[in-house]
């Protein structure tokens, strides 16, 4: 009778299928961490007497942002009126502030948001606009 002496095969590795898939997913990670682009879609009003913005390099600028459901955000954090008021509070006077208002939102939110801003006696602010395009200009 002939032996057959092969070994038996009992179970698959997954030891080099481990090792793939965490190469694979630092690949990912690492590429999505480049795709990432500001979350928060504005659409911005456009006008046509404005100037290009340039953004001071001495002093870091902090960003507030109304989106069109009128929240108030100041980078990906949401505030309410009392929680940005605080905010507002904390800044100096000559902090350099941006602020960009959906076209879609309630006029009063801008004004709340403005009405903060003065009543800290913060001056050094921005409004942003989008250039008015040629073939929209009637």
């Amino acid at each position: 009778m002939i032996r057959n002496k092969m070994k038996r095969f009992d179970g698959i590795n997954v030891i080099p299928l481990i090792d793939v898939m965490l190469v694979l997913l630092a690949v990912v990670l690492m590429t999505a961490s480049f795709i990432v682009k500001d979350s928060l879609e504005v659409d911005l009003p456009e006008t046509s007497n404005s100037q290009p913005y340039q953004q001071p390099n001495d002093t870091p600028l902090v960003k507030i942002v109304v989106d069109k459901d009128n929240q108030v955000y100041i980078g990906k954090t949401a505030y309410n009126e009392t929680q940005l008021q605080e905010f507002i509070q904390t800044l100096d006077k000559t902090q350099p502030v941006s602020l960009e208002v959906d076209k879609q939102a309630q006029f009063g939110s801008f004004v709340a948001v403005i009405d903060l801003l003065k009543g800290e006696q913060l001056n050094n602010l921005s409004i942003l606009t989008k250039a008015e395009t040629a073939n929209q200009i009637q």
